[in-house]
């Protein structure tokens, strides 16, 4: 694969930065800024008379989408941000009360808060803490009893860049009655799933990420066998088979993932978002996880040379595209900012050096992040 074109062609961003902080916020390729942009002179020059040809090309990114995980296309609805998909799969299971859920106790909040909102409704969320950069299936398991009902888990911690086994993780919970849970949005990208494979339940994704996408689309993954199990939140006129013009518009909800997209579109983001997916299947996403790990492996070694600490589990089932970074008496805030003004990209997350690369950062990108920690040590 000549990912030197592939950069040149579809990354702008490289003109400026070496950029390594995908797992943050991702520049999107250019095929995304161009279907944004013409999105935009549409409606500039003709408002909403070619609207359906709009609408027509969200199945076109649905089943992009649906390929990209190995799904139907009708399992999968489109959402507004990750959050917003998780919150609708927490106030949409059938909880009773005394029920509970167990969660890893280091995940980003927003897979964690929309489940604590349900203490109202008497669910309990049980938060395992992780032990040695790890997170362990047996503590995980231990937390669970007769009342779990569900397992919510990144398929990457953000903070760590942890891998979760998913297919463990999924048998494990099936044969206790146990639903499963994935956010996806640090795993899709460096990593594959493979829904038919690893059988999870529920998956949400936004596509600002490692899916080079713009902020406010993605997908929401509900597994077929959960679509009438789920009670559907934030319904409206696109929930329904009946169209908002007849005469009288039947409640009858469609018998699919679609039922969840209540309102209108974010056309332009999904739009974009479609593109980006486009890129990822042109290239075959495990080529395009192979290279990010390949990226990923190429900063730890620089890292190490230079005695920077690699944080978490160095086991390789365990990483992941997310590189964190650890050197005694170095301010990772600093640090981001100090490497920022000589035009390299990373974050600081939990008090650690976060490094993010992408499948068209090259040796030289490596190679200047390396200058800047070296000039930081």
């Amino acid at each position: 694969m000549d990912w030197k074109a592939i950069r040149d062609a579809e990354f702008p961003v490289a003109e400026h930065w070496a950029y390594l902080d995908h797992a943050a916020i991702a520049p999107i390729p250019r095929r995304a800024g161009a279907a944004m942009r013409a999105w935009v002179a549409e409606q500039e020059a003709n408002g909403c008379i070619h609207w359906m040809n709009w609408r027509n090309e969200l199945e076109v990114v649905r089943r992009r989408a649906a390929q990209l995980i190995h799904a139907d296309p009708s399992e999968i609805a489109f959402i507004t941000s990750t959050t917003m998909g998780i919150g609708l799969v927490a106030e949409g299971l059938p909880w009773a009360e005394g029920d509970n859920l167990v969660t890893p106790a280091e995940e980003y909040p927003s897979n964690l808060f929309p489940w604590m909102n349900l203490a109202s409704r008497g669910v309990e969320t049980r938060p395992v803490r992780s032990r040695g950069g790890r997170i362990w299936i047996d503590d995980l398991l231990a937390a669970m009893d007769d009342r779990t009902r569900l397992l919510a888990i990144s398929h990457v911690e953000f903070a760590s860049g942890f891998r979760n086994d998913l297919d463990a993780l999924t048998e494990a919970c099936h044969r206790r009655g146990v639903a499963v849970f994935v956010d996806a949005i640090q795993g899709l990208g460096p990593l594959t799933i493979d829904v038919r494979r690893t059988p999870i339940d529920f998956l949400a994704a936004d596509g600002h990420k490692w899916l080079l996408g713009p902020e406010g689309a993605g997908l929401l993954f509900i597994r077929s066998d959960w679509v009438d199990r789920l009670r559907p939140i934030l319904v409206g006129s696109n929930s329904v088979t009946s169209s908002y013009n007849d005469p009288e518009p039947a409640f009858s909800l469609k018998p699919d993932a679609g039922r969840w997209e209540g309102g209108c579109y974010n056309m332009a983001g999904l739009l974009g978002f479609g593109k980006s997916l486009e890129l990822f299947l042109e290239l075959g996403p495990d080529r395009v996880s192979d290279r990010i790990l390949d990226r990923a492996e190429g900063v730890r070694e620089r890292a190490r040379s230079l005695g920077w600490t690699v944080f978490g589990s160095d086991e390789p089932a365990d990483r992941s595209g997310i590189v964190v970074l650890d050197r005694p008496g170095t301010d990772p805030d600093a640090v981001v900012r100090r490497l920022r003004a000589s035009g390299v990209a990373v974050s600081a997350r939990r008090g650690h050096l976060r490094i993010s690369p992408h499948l068209y950062n090259t040796d030289d990108d490596l190679d200047r992040l390396a200058e800047g920690l070296r000039a930081s040590s």
